[in-house]
């Protein structure tokens, strides 16, 4: 793989999320699939304004929202830094985020504030408190959809990628598996910007990175989840995480995507099948199946993500950062790019970025 397939999978992982979170402004967190539709039709295929007394109402089509507006935070930290600097991750999140906030979820950039950022925003302005003593339990994706960038950034890099998206997730969430369950899409973003494929066999070569002690998972089995035998080793030392259990589902939903006798049609459906909420433990499952059946139509990924309803915009912003970062930036059709409010400003944060990556990947070469 070329040093420009790096950048270009890594600028379209970014340019990724930033479709799928602008594809949810208007259509986002309708439950019943029959409002949606009343609203949007039968089927959407792209930007729309947000109906009046939805949760982005004001926003226009191609806009972001709050979720982002902190990727976009996020993105200029590491590129104006040239990696992640906790300490200008914060000070941006005081002075540029928090004071546009009240505690209330329907204030602030993007219309619709997250439970974990209320949480923190609360613990951090009116409490007082100092960063790493502000995050929740909250059991949302809102630490994903940032720390994807903190991913792209350090993809060649397994073990500075854990630590450093582990790091950060906790200034918000603080819940184990939570935590562990962000850190597990970060190292997989991270091997498909790397170029490795979304199959069957991630999974084993994310598990290998555990047995090398790059990635800080406790595993108890052997190579190919056997059990271990008598005069082996051991496993390596006990891990930040007490499973390697979210390392091992992106490969089980590609089984169930390339299955024949397990279909999920039409593929929004996918919603239905492994829920609508906002939990990580629904939102995980539908972003890995879809980014591996359509792993070479983007449009196709954030669109079903997008359709299915519920919370759809976390699930194509998740999708569409693992397919971007299969198709690369050039797999991501033009309409959705031009349609973006700041296309130009993000594209340049993006392959700023891919380019921090494609460094990382020409110094490890």
């Amino acid at each position: 793989m070329s040093q420009t397939d790096v950048q270009d999978r890594a600028a379209g992982a970014i340019m990724g999320a930033f479709v799928g979170d602008a594809l949810g402004v208007g259509p986002h967190w309708y439950y019943s699939l029959r409002e949606l539709r009343r609203d949007y039709g039968d089927w959407i295929d792209g930007y729309t304004d947000p109906k009046p007394g939805r949760y982005h109402a004001g926003l226009k089509a191609g806009q972001l929202s709050q979720a982002g507006y902190i990727l976009r935070l996020t993105l200029r930290s590491l590129v104006e830094r040239g990696g992640y600097d906790e300490a200008d991750f914060c000070r941006r999140m005081d002075e540029e985020l928090f004071p546009q906030l009240d505690g209330t979820p329907m204030n602030g950039p993007g219309g619709y504030t997250s439970q974990s950022m209320r949480e923190a925003w609360h613990r951090r302005v009116r409490q007082g408190l100092p960063w790493g003593q502000t995050g929740g339990n909250a059991d949302n994706t809102e630490a994903i959809e940032r720390t994807l960038a903190i991913a792209v950034r350090y993809a060649r890099q397994p073990s500075l990628l854990a630590s450093t998206v582990g790091s950060n997730t906790v200034l918000t969430q603080t819940d184990d598996l939570v935590v562990s369950l962000t850190v597990a899409y970060g190292a997989v973003l991270g091997m498909l910007v790397r170029g490795f494929t979304l199959d069957r066999n991630l999974s084993a070569k994310l598990m290998q990175q555990v047995h090398t002690g790059e990635l800080p998972f406790h595993a108890i089995t052997s190579g190919n989840l056997q059990p271990p035998q008598p005069g082996d080793p051991g496993p390596p030392p006990v891990g930040r995480f007490s499973s390697p259990d979210a390392l091992l589902s992106p490969s089980y939903m590609v089984l169930a995507a390339a299955d024949p006798d397990i279909r999920i049609e039409p593929a929004w459906k996918v919603s239905l099948v492994y829920g609508m909420p906002c939990a990580v433990y629904h939102q995980l499952p539908a972003a890995y199946y879809l980014a591996a059946r359509f792993r070479d139509d983007f449009e196709s990924a954030v669109l079903h993500a997008i359709n299915g309803g519920g919370q759809n915009m976390a699930r194509a912003m998740l999708a569409g950062a693992l397919v971007g970062a299969q198709t690369g930036l050039a797999g991501i059709p033009e309409r959705f790019l031009a349609g973006l409010e700041d296309a130009e400003e993000l594209l340049g944060l993006a392959r700023s970025l891919g380019a921090q990556a494609q460094g990382q990947a020409q110094a490890q070469a």
